[in-house]
């Protein structure tokens, strides 16, 4: 009971999963912009386009996360000094690293919800697409107005799925000084060693907590929103 106290009161590990929620929702919410980009970049009939998406997936899915966000706070910050963050701010250290992995976390899983969008446009048969073409539908509009929408609703679990990871891999933002729920774990780890499985069940019970109501929502929504064929 005193460390589940001292999780709520001295370390406050409700505002430290608060910050994690923060990061996957901007995170995800951006990482679904630039992946849906991406995605049609993968698909589109000008070569140049497709092969710059190529690229960025293969590239981003085969670095790790981890090289990405340190890449974000020493390469963007500390040697391009891009700030993201009002410098006279006197949270502007925390504001900026904390946008700072935002970002990463965003390219890196832009990859694979690119991916994801592509798989649901390969689900749309070749036809619709064909019959939006032959009655004078641009490409951009034949995406907008006939494919994609239904790609989305064939990506539903996928995409679901990207979520769940983007949730859990959001714990690498620490690496950069950003107090969310791993680093609070860490620090409450190093100062009660003694009960070091309590402290791991406790965070590990909130991960759960975060990500499986994700599982079971996106996994009713996909067998809603699938296309009878």
């Amino acid at each position: 009971m005193d460390v589940i106290s001292e999780f709520f009161s001295e370390y406050d590990g409700l505002g430290a999963f608060k910050t994690t929620i923060y990061l996957t929702l901007l995170s995800a919410l951006l990482a679904l912009l630039i992946g849906t980009v991406v995605a049609v970049m993968r698909v589109s009939p000008v070569r140049v386009l497709r092969s710059m998406g190529s690229a960025y997936v293969n590239i981003v899915r085969n670095t790790p996360l981890t090289l990405v966000i340190v890449f974000c706070n020493l390469g963007l910050f500390l040697q391009l000094g891009i700030q993201l963050a009002d410098p006279n701010s006197p949270t502007s250290i925390d504001d900026n690293n904390f946008r700072l992995a935002v970002l990463g976390l965003s390219v890196y899983h832009a990859a694979f919800v690119a991916e994801a969008i592509r798989s649901g446009v390969n689900t749309v048969p070749l036809g619709q697409a064909e019959a939006a073409r032959a009655i004078g539908l641009p490409f951009l509009k034949t995406l907008r107005y006939v494919v994609l929408p239904q790609a989305f609703r064939g990506a539903v679990a996928p995409l679901g799925n990207v979520l769940i990871a983007l949730t859990k891999n959001s714990t690498v933002a620490s690496v950069i000084g950003v107090t969310e729920a791993s680093a609070v774990m860490k620090v409450m780890m190093e100062n009660r060693p003694d009960v070091i499985f309590v402290v791991f069940g406790i965070f590990a019970l909130g991960f759960v907590i975060l990500t499986l109501p994700v599982g079971i929502l996106f996994t009713s929504l996909s067998k809603r929103l699938a296309v009878k064929r």
